[in-house]
């Protein structure tokens, strides 16, 4: 099992990715792109949110550039735990640049049960 944003990890991701078919996302959530920048020992690692895929690196689609430490990105976007989304917003843990709608979007938004069952198997490849 890799470690989480590890070269090892993005390429199980993508293999998972690509195994999951379809997603059936909703329009706003199948057309958004959004840059993750997260901070760790080790340095920053850069990926995406692009269509509703985690992707390695900067997406030229995105509007929005969200900054977070790993712990934060693995609660809001592998296990949609909005609730800590809301509160590292509020405590300064995500910080943001350009378009705020972006997150208005990304938070109304409901993935589908493809998205949530591609995620879910993301996590449990997780170390």
């Amino acid at each position: 099992m890799p470690a989480f944003l590890t070269d090892d990890w993005f390429v199980t991701v993508e293999k998972l990715t690509a195994e999951a078919g379809e997603l059936n996302l909703p329009p706003a959530l199948a057309n958004l792109a959004i840059n993750l920048v997260v901070s760790g020992a080790d340095g920053n690692t850069e990926l995406s949110l692009d269509g509703g895929k985690i992707v390695k690196g900067l997406s030229p689609n995105a509007k929005t550039t969200l900054n977070m430490d790993a712990d934060t990105l693995r609660k809001v976007f592998l296990e949609f735990d909005m609730a800590a989304a809301m509160q590292a917003f509020m405590t300064g843990k995500i910080k943001v640049q350009g378009d705020m709608s972006q997150l208005m979007a990304l938070q109304t938004a409901k993935p589908s049960q493809e998205q949530k069952d591609l995620f879910k198997k993301v996590l449990e490849q997780t170390a």
